[in-house]
């Protein structure tokens, strides 16, 4: 039962990264829009924003790290959502193969996307200043903690991607998750903002993982950051994945 479920996934997976390669501009897009939020805060906000650290990008990065992914999750959706309304689902039913095969199918090509969007953002970092003397193992850290946050949204992206009514729906359901780093330590310090907003900022989930992330990076102490932020995306993942394969199973019946 195993073997067969990989070979079907393996299968599967390489139909789903053949359309996804045929639209390089779906990749460069979700890249885009955080490169070119990193470039206007560095360049443009930067010089204006104290956040005690000699190096903004440096302080910045973590967040724009999420919004990437964020943002990539949107597409994971839609590509779902088309398979859904074209037909392409029913037809694999038909066929001798594991069902939740097709779901994990789109799952990893998420995962291999957004590993591409990382990459090309964190590339750009590197040009225009971001420098880190964490070692390999501080850089495994962070590769763990972002792999568990993309698997978390990816699964939250399968919820909408299964029962929107239309594309844009598939999609929007991003919007506030792209929006939440705007309210974490991701761009200033939560000290600076009102008693509300800091009260939120430092018990909503990306706060954590940012921390985390940015101590790694910067070689500083990171203290129950780690844990919390490992707790937020086990959690989401354990409750998306729940939802979606629900709503997976009702669509399938």
């Amino acid at each position: 039962m195993i073997t067969r479920f990989l070979a079907d996934i393996t299968i599967l997976l390489g139909r789903s990264l053949r359309h996804t390669l045929r639209s390089v501009d779906t990749i460069i897009t979700t890249a885009l829009m955080p490169v070119a939020m990193m470039l206007l805060f560095v360049y443009v906000f930067g010089g204006a924003i104290d956040t005690g650290s000699d190096s903004y990008v440096n302080y910045l990065l973590p967040g724009i790290l999420l919004i990437t992914v964020a943002s990539g999750i949107a597409y994971t959706a839609v590509r779902l959502f088309t398979d859904m309304k074209s037909g392409v689902f029913e037809r694999f039913q038909s066929m001798p193969i594991v069902r939740s095969s097709v779901l994990w199918a789109h799952v990893l090509t998420s995962l291999v996307a957004n590993l591409i969007s990382l990459v090309v953002v964190l590339t750009v970092a590197l040009l225009i200043g971001f420098s880190s003397g964490a070692g390999v193992l501080a850089w495994l850290a962070i590769a763990g903690m972002l792999f568990l946050f993309t698997l978390a949204l990816t699964w939250i992206a399968v919820i909408p991607g299964l029962s929107a009514k239309s594309a844009e729906g598939a999609s929007a359901f991003s919007y506030p998750l792209i929006f939440l780093p705007f309210l974490s330590s991701a761009f200033v310090p939560t000290a600076t903002m009102p008693g509300p907003v800091r009260a939120f900022a430092e018990n909503q989930p990306v706060t954590p993982i940012v921390s985390a992330i940015r101590a790694l990076m910067t070689e500083q102490p990171v203290g129950d950051d780690i844990w919390v932020a490992l707790g937020w995306c086990a959690g989401i993942l354990v409750v998306a994945y729940l939802f979606a394969t629900s709503a997976y199973r009702r669509k399938i019946s």
